[in-house]
């Protein structure tokens, strides 16, 4: 058994920012030579989310309205009080999609639905540097 791990960085706007990482982790696989396991996408933070998604503009954009329609920007979250980043938003949306993602891995292939995607949605309310792990474990 193998145990591959790498990592996808990139830049992020912030404010439900939507990044397709569907290639970037194919391509981690590709070069792990495992045709048989699981694959693991993890953003280490309490910002970001990982989820997948028919990734096309009109469906991104349903996304991100409806994360910002199920938890609303104001000034009372009690994070907001406690701390001055202002950011309570950012790691309550975050927290409704959740940080991984695992894929089961056949052939050499990740088992994703023909129109699936893998994606990153930055909920954090400003631009960040971020750093994707992905873990591969198989034969």
């Amino acid at each position: 058994m193998k145990i591959i791990t790498d990592k996808i960085l990139f830049k992020t706007t912030g404010n439900c920012d939507i990044v397709n990482i569907t290639e970037e982790v194919d391509a981690i696989l590709k070069k792990s030579g495992i045709k048989n396991g699981l694959l693991n996408v993890f953003i280490p933070g309490a910002t970001g989310a990982i989820t997948t998604i028919e990734y096309e503009p009109g469906l991104a954009g349903d996304f991100q309205n409806l994360l910002k329609t199920i938890v609303v920007e104001k000034d009372n979250y009690g994070h907001n009080i406690t701390h001055s980043d202002g950011n309570a938003t950012s790691h309550l949306r975050a927290s409704l999609v959740g940080p991984s993602l695992s894929v089961p891995v056949d052939a050499g292939k990740m088992t994703l639905g023909v129109w699936q995607n893998i994606i990153f949605v930055d909920m954090d309310n400003r631009e960040r540097d971020r750093e994707i792990i992905v873990k591969i474990i198989g034969e």
